[in-house]
């Protein structure tokens, strides 16, 4: 078990472009899942990304846990799930405004809009191609670690920057306890690569 120190906002690391990686079966790159997973366990998050953990590489790991899931809610959980260089892809038009976290903002919240429907591709550790279309609550998850691989930190993608704040200055009115509703977790349909 390996916990990593995590990159905040202004490092160079968070700031790159990542590079693919070219052997997804290799010793290193299931090391380093490991050591995002154990990571992100220690500090009960739901996804992270390797440069958060100061490696640029294209690869993130997460999970939609049921405990975080409201009354109602109809969606599987999802363990924890290795994505090495994926490619995501938004689906129509329709976007929500979500409220957003990330391990390298500690303790900043704000509101993001982001797509409800994306299509993403991906290789496991074992080197076997997946995709998959997700919605809502999952979708957005996938975009805010997907962003990460491109050097885009949450902030960048608000349209409005009075929703970014602490939460200890926010408070709960300002934040809703996450999750929100249970309309946003649909399970992921499959999709062939």
């Amino acid at each position: 078990m390996a916990i990593r120190k995590i990159a905040r906002m202004g490092h160079a690391v968070l700031r790159g472009i990542t590079q693919p990686i070219d052997d997804p079966t290799s010793p290193e790159v299931a090391r380093l899942a490991r050591d995002l997973i154990d990571t992100c366990e220690d500090i009960g998050g739901n996804g992270i990304a390797a440069p958060q953990v100061y490696e640029p590489v294209r690869m993130f790991a997460y999970r939609v846990r049921k405990e975080i899931m409201p009354a109602g809610a109809n969606m599987r959980e999802i363990p924890w799930t290795v994505i090495v260089n994926p490619v995501l892809t938004r689906l129509g038009e329709e976007t929500a405004l979500y409220w957003e976290r990330c391990l390298s903002l500690p303790g900043l919240y704000g509101q993001v809009p982001r797509c409800t429907r994306v299509r993403l591709e991906w290789h496991d550790l074992q080197g076997v191609p997946h995709a998959l279309i997700a919605h809502r609550f999952q979708a957005r998850l996938l975009q805010h670690e997907y962003d990460h691989l491109d050097g885009i930190l949450y902030p960048m993608r608000m349209s409005d920057m009075a929703t970014l704040g602490y939460v200890s200055e926010l408070g709960p009115p300002a934040y809703p306890g996450l999750p929100r509703d249970a309309a946003d977790f649909i399970d992921p349909e499959e999709n062939d690569t």
